[in-house]
């Protein structure tokens, strides 16, 4: 019924068929790469262009539309290192939390950019509320010792990005013991 010719033209057929799908497959890939590259230039070049915006509010304008995806990209990023105890930094609906590794009081990475909003806005007259949670796993007093210094370091960052002492308030939150994990070894930015 079938000749060898039919079948040998099936076997072509399958192999160029599967050569269309790698190639097209190949081109998806590139296509990916090259946009999750564009992607991370672009969060690079917002972080480096944010301090400029204060001084050029067509240009931040235009930086800030721009960077929108890339700081929810970046945001979700920071939040998944923080769930995984990772020193991390999140913005979420105007309130920046750093996230700090286990036992340590070392800023995490992007902590300057993530503070751009609370550091324009201090510079107007309103006041940077640093607020740090206490971890309730391990040694209470050191735990207590650890948040207070995580809070310092925050506070620190806020008067060396140029905003004035009196306008950081240092302040304990209203429930002291946040649990563990990553939750509990924040601290919080707002603005009153």
């Amino acid at each position: 019924m079938f000749s060898q010719d039919d079948d040998s033209t099936g076997v072509v057929m399958g192999v160029v068929f599967g050569v269309i799908a790698l190639v097209i497959s190949l081109i998806i890939g590139i296509t990916i790469y090259q946009k999750n590259k564009a992607v991370k230039a672009q969060t690079a070049t917002a972080a480096v262009a944010a301090p400029a915006a204060t001084n050029m509010p067509a240009a931040g304008a235009a930086a800030a539309a721009g960077a929108t995806q890339a700081k929810s990209d970046a945001a979700m990023d920071a939040a998944a290192r923080a769930a995984a105890g990772a020193a991390a930094v999140v913005v979420e609906n105007g309130v920046v939390k750093f996230f700090f590794a286990s036992g340590k009081s070392e800023l995490p990475e992007g902590g300057p950019q993530a503070l751009v909003d609370i550091i324009a806005a201090a510079k107007t007259g309103k006041k940077a509320v640093v607020s740090g949670y206490v971890d309730s796993t391990g040694s209470a007093a050191q735990n207590k010792e650890l948040a207070k210094l995580r809070a310092f370091a925050v506070r620190d960052l806020l008067k060396a990005s140029g905003v004035a002492e009196d306008k950081i308030e240092l302040k304990k939150p209203e429930d002291i013991q946040a649990g563990a994990g990553a939750a509990a070894r924040r601290v919080e930015v707002t603005l009153q």
